[in-house]
C-alpha cells in the first residue's frame, strides 16, 4: 500500500511538472511570436529610416552642385 502512494505521488509530481513545462512552453512561444512581430516591424522601419537617408544623401549631392555652379558664376562675374 505504501508503494502504491508513493508511486501515486511520483506521477502527480510528474504530471504537474508537465503541466508546467506546457504552460511555460505556451509562454515562450507567445513571446517568440512576439518577437518576430517586433523584428518585422523594426525591419520596415530601418528600410523607411534607409529610404530617408538615401532621399537625403540625394539632396546634399544636389544642393552641393547647385552651390559649386553658384560659385562657379560668381568667379565668372568677379573675372570680369
Amino acid at each position: 500500500m505504501f508503494e502504491e502512494f508513493k508511486e501515486e505521488v511520483t506521477v502527480n509530481k510528474l504530471a504537474d511538472k508537465v503541466n508546467d513545462l506546457l504552460v511555460r512552453f505556451e509562454e515562450i512561444k507567445e513571446q517568440n511570436d512576439r518577437l518576430r512581430q517586433e523584428v518585422v516591424t523594426l525591419k520596415a522601419q530601418n528600410e523607411a529610416k534607409n529610404i530617408q537617408i538615401q532621399k537625403l544623401e540625394e539632396d546634399l549631392v544636389n544642393k552641393s552642385m547647385e552651390s559649386d555652379d553658384i560659385f562657379s558664376k560668381i568667379e565668372e562675374v568677379l573675372k570680369r
